[in-house]
């Protein structure tokens, strides 16, 4: 199983619009494109000197080919939804192996 983890900083001035279109637009989105089991957004609890708000949200995968479909079908479309927030947060991604569940 793989987790696919994408870390957002948004600025707070359009944070709560981001949080309501994350919720109940991208977020099932992501889980509709069929390449996601599930997904869990939580919130970063350091304050950031640069400020703004930190969340992670991971989609869980079941495998690593299954990601790199995402990567090709899906991504570039689903990363261009979030224009109407362009210049106001910063995100970067990284791919997890889940090892152990317990």
């Amino acid at each position: 199983m793989y987790i696919y983890n994408v870390t957002i900083n948004i600025q707070e001035d359009v944070h709560d619009k981001w949080v309501d279109w994350m919720k109940t637009e991208h977020i099932p989105e992501m889980l509709n494109t069929g390449k996601f089991t599930k997904a869990l957004m939580t919130k970063v609890m350091v304050n950031e000197e640069m400020g703004g708000i930190t969340y992670s949200v991971q989609y869980t995968t079941e495998s690593k080919e299954k990601l790199q479909t995402y990567y090709e079908e899906d991504a570039p479309e689903m990363r261009a939804k979030s224009a109407p927030f362009e210049g106001k947060f910063v995100a970067f991604r990284t791919e997890l192996e889940v090892i152990s569940e317990q």
